[in-house]
């Protein structure tokens, strides 16, 4: 497994190398993108913080979850830290199973498990102000609270 907490920037290449299998017939990569607006605000750029070793820890317990559960050949996970500007990429998986449906939906649980339970702090940054937030995957529901939409 590649897992890493780094402020370098992420590439697909390295991920995709560490996952490849002769007998995956699959392999899926998702990449978190910064986009340039949140909850009708407009983001100038995010700044994520981490304690490297204890999320990367908790980072391959999730791999090692979703490798039994959908019978993945491998992952990787990594996250970025600092400022990242608008369309730089915050968070890469890459997966490699036999199968395409398991790929799929090994990667989309892992993107959901490691945004509610990687210790990843992030700050919004927008024309007038800056916070630091947490997604509505973190707080158990599937879309912001009111108090946090406006």
């Amino acid at each position: 497994m590649l897992i890493r907490v780094t402020p370098d920037v992420l590439e697909p290449g390295p991920a995709i190398a560490a996952v490849e299998s002769p007998s995956a017939g699959a392999i899926d990569i998702f990449l978190g993108v910064v986009r340039d607006n949140n909850l009708g605000r407009r983001v100038q750029y995010l700044v994520y913080d981490a304690y490297p070793a204890m999320a990367e820890k908790v980072m391959s317990a999730i791999a090692g979850e979703a490798k039994e559960r959908f019978g993945l050949e491998a992952v990787a996970v990594l996250h970025r830290t600092g400022r990242l500007e608008i369309g730089e990429t915050s968070l890469l998986i890459a997966v490699s199973c036999g199968h395409r449906k398991a790929s799929f939906e090994g990667c989309h649980w892992l993107v959901d498990e490691i945004k509610k339970r990687v210790p990843v702090w992030k700050k919004e940054v927008w024309d007038d102000g800056e916070e630091w937030v947490e997604g509505p995957e973190s707080l158990g529901l599937q879309q912001a609270p009111a108090s946090m939409r406006s």
